[in-house]
């Protein structure tokens, strides 16, 4: 029996640390969110993009935008990808995200 306690103890540490790293952002007019289904590429070639995470099967995006994160539902995988690889991405987020895919009329998918 006492064989086993050393294993079970590196059993819980590694369980333990795995359940520490998991990354939850608090997300306007959302409330915290577990990024663990999420796609996340930190930003850091714009001045209001610094970061973006997407759930491709949900098509839900979560974008930081200096350092606040906002949210935006039913936002297709083309429009996500246009905006990570646009030459400025700030101005396409103005001119075709924000304001778009708002979250109070589209579908807003829930997480366990």
């Amino acid at each position: 029996m006492r064989a086993h306690i050393p294993g079970i103890a590196i059993a819980l540490t590694v369980g333990i640390t795995g359940a520490a790293q998991a990354e939850t952002v608090n997300v306007k007019y959302r409330g915290v969110l577990d990024l663990a289904p999420f796609q996340c590429e930190s930003i850091n070639r714009s001045s209001l993009v610094t970061r973006v995470c997407y759930d491709r099967k949900e098509q839900y995006m979560v974008i930081g935008l200096q350092g606040t994160y906002y949210h935006y539902c039913e936002i297709d995988a083309g429009t996500v990808s246009a905006l990570r690889g646009a030459e400025s991405m700030g101005r396409f987020y103005n001119s075709n995200i924000k304001g778009r895919f708002d979250c109070r009329t589209n579908r807003v998918p829930t997480y366990t």
